[in-house]
């Protein structure tokens, strides 16, 4: 039972150390989503927290706003699209590397 308990406190010390590398690596993850054909682009970390956004000059129309908005808004969607995809990425790497008896 003690080998088994040994083995069970491994297991959870790799799964703590996997978790801290995809926190880092969401933290760090830098992924763009753009929109109007790059008028407007948008920049979100792995978190899918807004990190930069930039806009064409001549995009910007005080008199269309809505307009505006729209486009920032797909652009924001399309990074945060592009997040799942890359996050589903990492885990489906992870899950065949990781194995754990009895679950896989």
């Amino acid at each position: 039972m003690f080998k088994n308990l040994n083995e069970l406190q491994k297991m959870l010390q790799s799964a703590r150390e996997i978790q801290e590398k995809i926190e880092k690596e969401l933290t760090e993850m830098r992924i763009e989503g753009s929109s109007g054909g790059g008028m407007v682009k948008v920049v979100l970390d792995g978190r899918k927290n807004l990190i930069s956004l930039h806009l064409e000059p001549e995009i910007v129309n005080p008199a269309d706003c809505e307009m505006l908005e729209d486009l920032i808004l797909a652009a924001f969607n399309e990074a945060s699209s592009r997040v799942d995809e890359q996050i589903a990425a990492k885990l489906g790497a992870f899950s065949t590397s990781f194995k754990i008896p009895g679950l896989f």
